[in-house]
């Protein structure tokens, strides 16, 4: 949850979520431009302009890796693949993430982010037979329960409807979802989430551990599940250190993620 990048195509808002590590795109609408200024990103006609590859190369650094790893590491952990299974990640920018998890299973994996030329630039870096996609997180282009397992990183932050994008996900799902969020009681959120944010972070939506399970209230879920990692966003010597003495049940870490299964 280091930045919050924007990018802005094809006269549409966009704003780029830049989480602990996840990175995902996700429509902003009025309060795009809001957003951006607050940031200070400025492009042609007042959009914002953002290199890909930049993005990418934040992944490189020592703090980088930590923070994608532990992200990766959760996810993975609340996806409990079965081989063969099918997974969507919804928001997937870059493809960053939809790479690392592509990378340690067997099964057919897809990416879809409604700006295109992210959507380029991660079919450009795949050498592993990913099916890139450009769409709506609130309107996906796939039938009920086409998708074994759908997983969104961190997209949730921005998208004006939520509430349809996970209703979106759970349609399309057949056996589990699993949702990045930014966490509200974090230390984070704290030093510059408060008061609608601080700089990058200004007018991101934050979730406790009980409105993350709340997202899937009323849809045919079940096994709702929390956790969290990223207690220290720094990711220094104390940060990873630190990272395994906090309860599980306490979710108190910067990246929060909800785990539901699919109603049989």
């Amino acid at each position: 949850m280091a930045e919050l990048m924007k990018v802005f195509t094809n006269a549409v808002p966009i704003v780029f979520v830049r989480g602990i590590g996840g990175c995902h795109l996700a429509l902003l609408g009025a309060r795009a431009n809001a957003v951006a200024r607050s940031c200070g990103f400025r492009g042609e006609k007042g959009g914002v302009e953002l290199d890909a590859s930049a993005y990418d190369a934040w992944y490189e650094t020592p703090r980088g890796r930590w923070i994608a790893s532990r992200e990766l590491d959760l996810v993975r952990n609340s996806l409990a693949v079965h081989a063969g299974e099918s997974l969507l990640d919804v928001g997937c920018g870059t493809g960053y993430f939809t790479r690392g998890l592509a990378r340690q299973r067997k099964g057919p994996v897809s990416g879809i982010d409604i700006n295109p030329e992210w959507v380029a630039y991660a079919t450009q870096r795949d050498d592993l037979d990913i099916d890139w996609l450009v769409g709506d997180a609130q309107a996906l282009p796939f039938g009920d329960k086409s998708v074994d397992l759908i997983v969104s990183i961190t997209a949730l932050c921005f998208i004006e409807d939520e509430r349809l994008a996970v209703s979106e996900m759970v349609r399309v799902a057949h056996r589990r979802v699993v949702l990045g969020l930014l966490n509200r009681n974090s230390l984070l959120w704290w030093q510059k989430g408060r008061r609608g944010g601080q700089g990058a972070y200004r007018g991101a939506r934050w979730h406790t551990a009980r409105e993350a399970r709340a997202l899937f209230d009323g849809l045919p879920v079940t096994n709702v599940n929390v956790s969290s990692a990223i207690w220290l966003s720094g990711g220094g010597w104390l940060a990873r250190h630190t990272e395994g003495f906090w309860p599980a049940w306490l979710h108190g870490g910067a990246f929060l993620l909800v785990a539901a299964d699919l109603a049989r």
